[in-house]
């Protein structure tokens, strides 16, 4: 039987979207420059939570599904996933933008805000539990940001559809992550348990979600900030 390892996963999340690059209805290589500076401020982030966290023991990684090349702790696979996650998922998002004309949503900054607190109001609740709080605060930071600073990106349809299309795959690779146990999740850390009902679903901590939405949400953020600002006329992909 043909061992899934971390780094094949990796590889399967980047196909796609690369094979695509540079032949497709738009030219997504142009815009390279806008993610790579996405993918170096919020990946570098990223890293250096996972860093963190995995020194903590918050969650670590089964060895043998990996290389074994590491990186100040962190395996290369789980640094490589940081960088093919966006890539693939800002592939989605300009396919939307290609694709489907946009349309603005309701918007109110005082919703969004109480939102936030609720997020934080969370993950004071389970302070103890530190992967649970660093999520709920991610989420909550992210409507912060976004509200006050980038509200046309709450405003837009596309981004939600963004947001939904890329939690099929990420519900895709991240049950391979936790089913075939790469990932080990300390159980005094998150909400816990393995059913459905009990702090996962199938094998996915609830936390995951909330840690994936921020995070590529964020990606997105960026990516948006300087393609506005570097690529001004190309922002319609035309």
């Amino acid at each position: 039987m043909l061992q899934i390892n971390y780094i094949i996963i990796d590889f399967l999340i980047l196909l796609f979207p690369l094979i695509f690059t540079f032949k497709w209805k738009f030219k997504y290589y142009k815009f390279f420059k806008s993610l790579s500076a996405s993918i170096l401020i919020v990946g570098i982030s990223y890293i250096f939570w996972d860093i963190l966290v995995t020194k903590r023991g918050d969650w670590w990684f089964n060895e043998d599904f990996l290389i074994g090349f590491e990186i100040l702790g962190l395996p290369i696979e789980e640094i490589l996933f940081f960088i093919v996650v966006p890539f693939a998922c800002i592939f989605i998002y300009e396919n939307l933008k290609y694709f489907f004309k946009d349309k603005k949503l309701f918007f109110n900054k005082w919703i969004y805000l109480a939102i936030s607190g609720v997020f934080i109001i969370l993950g004071l609740f389970f302070y103890k539990q530190d992967y649970t709080i660093l999520a709920m605060f991610s989420c909550a930071l992210f409507f912060i940001l976004a509200s006050t600073l980038y509200p046309d990106l709450l405003k837009s349809r596309n981004y939600w559809f963004y947001i939904i299309l890329s939690f099929i795959p990420f519900i895709v690779f991240n049950y391979l992550l936790t089913s075939l146990i790469i990932v080990y999740y300390n159980p005094n850390e998150i909400w816990g348990g393995n059913g459905a009902w009990n702090g996962r679903i199938f094998t996915i901590p609830y936390e995951d979600f909330f840690y994936n939405f921020a995070m590529l949400s964020f990606y997105l953020l960026v990516y948006l900030y300087f393609k506005r600002r570097w690529n001004p006329k190309k922002i319609n992909n035309k």
